[in-house]
């Protein structure tokens, strides 16, 4: 199997190596024809550089830095720009999304086009206050019923797909913004037909860095691409 791992950064570089390390570890176990994609926004905290000297004579790591452009979902997608392999994983850096699942959400692949590590499926959840937690599924429920969505977490960001379904997709106009990026993305792999499953993921504290989201002005991020999707004023294929 091959995987490209696209890992977006900003302050990171207190844990940064330490998952690399263990993506590495994991891929070379499976056997893997693997890059890890480090695209990073100019931290400030040297998250590139700290990653470039320490992989600096492993070719299966990429550090990209971005120094004219900052956001989540576009550094996402200049990872993807990046990506040679057939299939593409997108994961966080903190360890909310445990790198021991990358086998099983790869495996997945082989039988169906995505797969998404849920928190609002049976084995799933995360370890926040109960009204945060509570908060994000009468959210996701909301998205649910306005667009039709079909997945259970529409704001997960840990998922892996097979290369082949990005031409069928205007990627510019759903790799924007923030975490918003992944509505549209789930909404557009729906509609046009292509397989997906949800596999339980727990969000355990991070272990590094800090949080980049604004609550409230996340969610009228994600309120305002939800409309849009509603009254359909983009184009996403």
């Amino acid at each position: 199997m091959n995987i490209s791992i696209i890992l977006p950064t900003y302050n990171e570089a207190s844990t940064i190596n330490k998952l690399i390390s263990e993506i590495i570890s994991i891929a070379e176990k499976e056997k893997y024809d693997y890059e890890v994609i480090l695209v990073d926004d100019n931290s400030p905290d040297k998250t590139h550089e700290v990653v470039s000297n320490e992989f600096a004579n492993n070719p299966h790591v990429l550090p990209l830095l971005r120094t004219n452009e900052k956001g989540l979902a576009t550094a996402i997608l200049h990872g993807i720009h990046h990506a040679s392999k057939d299939r593409i994983l997108i994961m966080d850096t903190d360890f909310n999304h445990p790198p021991k699942l990358i086998p099983v959400m790869a495996i997945i692949t082989d039988y169906y086009d995505i797969c998404v590590g849920s928190r609002y499926v049976i084995g799933g959840g995360m370890n926040a206050p109960r009204w945060r937690n509570t908060g994000s599924k009468i959210y996701n429920l909301f998205i649910r019923i306005i667009i039709g969505s079909q997945t259970h977490d529409n704001l997960s960001g840990f998922f892996i797909f097979k290369k082949d379904i990005l031409p069928q997709l205007k990627i510019e106009n759903i790799f924007y913004g923030y975490g918003d990026y992944f509505i549209r993305f789930l909404y557009a792999v729906q509609k046009l037909k292509k397989s997906l499953v949800e596999i339980p993921v727990y969000y355990h504290a991070r272990e590094g860095g800090v949080s980049k989201t604004n609550f409230y002005k996340e969610i009228f991020r994600y309120t305002k691409t939800v409309l849009k999707i509603k009254l359909r004023t983009e184009k996403y294929f």
